[in-house]
């Protein structure tokens, strides 16, 4: 499910933007002010972020500045009520792609939406091998020396958010906010069964695992410093 970071510190337009984007297929966060949006966006993987600009603790173009300078490369699209082409202007150069000026319909925001995802698809690899492993994200499919592994969606996404992830360390507290998502109740002893498993189907030696690693005192990692990693 393509996820959204919404960034409205205004209840009521958050609430409707929620409910509407839901809707339509997405599974939608809420962040209501600047900084929280910030921290948000580099622990968990968005595909897409809505960010107001007037905010409270740090403004919108703080945000997107923030998240450029630490490499997050999320898609963002302004929500602004100012429409000025200076402004405009400023916040493509931070690192926007789309600007929607408010008031705007509902039909408006999804099709400015569907466009960024579509323009911003070819960032993400359709399929992943390291190993004897490929991973086909699309048809969400994994083989091992060309057998297909039986894998639980769960399983899947915890397997695609650390390929995702680059090597960098995700904390079971951000593995459960990305794949279970935020207010389920996951304890980490989950995470650990669901990280064997996927070393029991996809490592060579599982109790001395090549790929999916342990980072001490961090959390796992993807680890692909022996370029075992394509994209095709």
């Amino acid at each position: 499910m393509t996820k959204l970071l919404v960034v409205e510190d205004e209840p009521a337009i958050a609430l409707g933007l929620r409910n509407d984007l839901t809707l339509e297929g997405y599974f939608v966060e809420v962040a209501g002010d600047g900084e929280t949006a910030s921290r948000r966006a580099r622990e968990t993987r968005f595909d897409l972020i809505l960010l107001d600009i007037m905010l409270p603790r740090k403004d919108g173009f703080a945000v997107a500045r923030e998240l450029r300078r630490a490499g997050v490369k999320t898609p963002i699209i302004f929500l602004t009520a100012r429409a000025q082409e200076a402004e405009k202007v400023f916040g493509l150069e931070l690192g926007a792609d789309d600007y929607v000026t408010k008031p705007f319909s509902p039909m408006e925001l999804c099709a400015r939406i569907k466009a960024v995802l579509r323009r911003t698809a070819g960032e993400h690899p359709e399929i992943c091998r390291f190993g004897s492993v490929e991973v086909d994200f699309v048809r969400r499919l994994v083989r091992r020396s060309g057998t297909p592994c039986d894998l639980t969606p769960l399983e899947f996404n915890v397997l695609a958010t650390l390929i995702q992830a680059r090597g960098r360390p995700l904390s079971r507290e951000q593995l459960i906010a990305q794949v279970w998502g935020n207010g389920v109740s996951i304890t980490d002893r989950v995470v650990d069964n669901h990280i064997m498993n996927l070393r029991r189907k996809l490592e060579d030696t599982p109790a001395e695992p090549r790929y999916l690693v342990s980072a001490r005192g961090l959390g796992y990692r993807f680890e692909d410093a022996e370029e075992n990693l394509t994209e095709t």
